[in-house]
């Protein structure tokens, strides 16, 4: 005997599996609101496949009770709407990566971005991970935007040459992609201008640039990756305001508490301290792949080209070289 609504939440509870039992039920009900009347009779199918409906049940899902802790609820709390959130990880095979940010296409700079690719290429690494900003999305920003700079089409057709030379320059790679600040622009503009396409795939930054063809692994912003016990992020959630502190490595150390490495600040920098039990933490920024005096600031700027080489053992230990570039040459 077929049960479509049992049916239908377990297909989303197994491609869903972390995700939140509300928040999952307002997706289903969304996707299917022709088969559940509302969100709570979406709920309940969930939780019936999620074996939260008693110990008798339970025993038919498959779930053991230990597995379930994250909903042990004794006192009959309120259901939460509130998110788990888990770092990504990378495979242990990404050992050997080449940490680039903040190309801001078309205002890409051809030197420092060539430079970087050709050490990727002399030091054989096996990943290339975008962290953050590959786009700079100007015409959709919130700010005061320039009428005269180019426009978002421009921008997307300009993304896929440099894929495309991405890709042939690392053939074989592992590429993850990490969106930044500028990257979600798009899907802040939808939110504001179109939410009613918000949720078409064809929209996505992913599908206008066709990460499948590329064969990138995309990653949204507010997720934290690990490779091996280093962390990183783009740095926009760390960094929030206006003006950046002087070490922006520091600044870093100060939120983050552990060792994680940046990009978003457009400089290079690198702090390390130690406590009573002689435990090392050391946190850095990266430099960019773009112009170095935009728009906003034409005349004094103090970002630098630059890029990292982290390369990830057996232990999860890890070794950073924070390069910086200086007129297309590696210092």
């Amino acid at each position: 005997m077929k049960h479509p609504k049992k049916d239908t939440a377990q297909q989303y509870h197994d491609r869903f599996a972390d995700t939140p039992t509300l928040t999952l039920a307002r997706k289903i009900y969304k996707e299917n609101n022709l088969l559940y009347k509302d969100i709570e009779d979406a709920r309940q199918s969930l939780r019936y496949v999620r074996g939260q409906v008693g110990d008798q049940k339970r025993k038919f899902t498959g779930h053991k009770k230990e597995d379930l802790k994250y909903n042990y609820n004794p006192f009959k709390l309120p259901e939460s709407s509130a998110e788990e959130r888990k770092p990504f990880t990378l495979p242990t095979a990404c050992n050997n990566i080449l940490l680039i940010s903040d190309l801001h296409i078309p205002y890409h700079d051809i030197a420092a971005t060539t430079a970087a690719f050709q050490y990727g290429q002399e030091n054989n690494v096996n990943t290339i991970f975008i962290n953050g900003d590959l786009m700079d999305f100007c015409q959709i920003s919130r700010f005061e935007k320039n009428p005269a700079k180019r426009s978002v089409k421009y921008e997307l057709d300009t993304a896929k040459v440099m894929l495309d030379a991405i890709r042939e320059a690392f053939p074989t790679q592992q590429i993850y992609f990490l969106k930044g600040n500028h990257d979600i622009r798009l899907e802040l503009y939808l939110r504001v201008k179109a939410p009613e396409i918000l949720d078409m795939d064809e929209f996505k930054m992913e599908s206008l640039l066709n990460f499948n063809k590329y064969k990138i692994t995309s990653i949204e912003d507010n997720v934290l990756v690990k490779a091996g016990h280093l962390s990183i992020t783009h740095g926009h959630h760390v960094m929030r305001g206006f003006f950046a502190p002087v070490n922006s490595a520091r600044g870093l150390y100060t939120k983050a508490k552990q060792s994680t490495i940046i990009g978003h600040v457009h400089k290079v920098s690198e702090h390390t301290e130690t406590n009573m039990d002689g435990d090392m933490t050391t946190t850095w920024s990266t430099g960019c792949l773009c112009e170095l005096k935009p728009d906003y600031s034409p005349l004094v700027s103090n970002y630098s080209h630059g890029f990292a080489h982290i390369k990830v053992h057996a232990d999860k230990s890890y070794s950073v070289s924070n390069k910086r570039i200086y007129n297309g040459q590696i210092l």
